[in-house]
């Protein structure tokens, strides 16, 4: 699966959402949620993100940067 530039997708090795920045030969590049470096995955590794899930990743990034743990 190939989902569109710009959604949130979940990459089903690691669990991890992430905003899907491009597509790069075979892989599908994410970015992690709130920024930083993008990570590569096959396209049967990744799945669209459910509302929960981007609600979820909003949250925990929110409150990392509560307690200072991002710049």
């Amino acid at each position: 699966m190939k989902p569109p530039i710009g959604s949130y997708a979940v990459d089903l090795s690691t669990g991890q959402v992430g905003r899907v920045m491009g597509h790069e030969g075979p892989y599908v590049q994410l970015r992690p949620f709130g920024g930083g470096r993008e990570w590569d995955c096959a396209p049967e590794t990744v799945r669209v993100a459910t509302t929960s899930e981007r609600l979820r990743a909003a949250t925990a990034y929110a409150n990392a940067r509560s307690r200072g743990e991002v710049p």
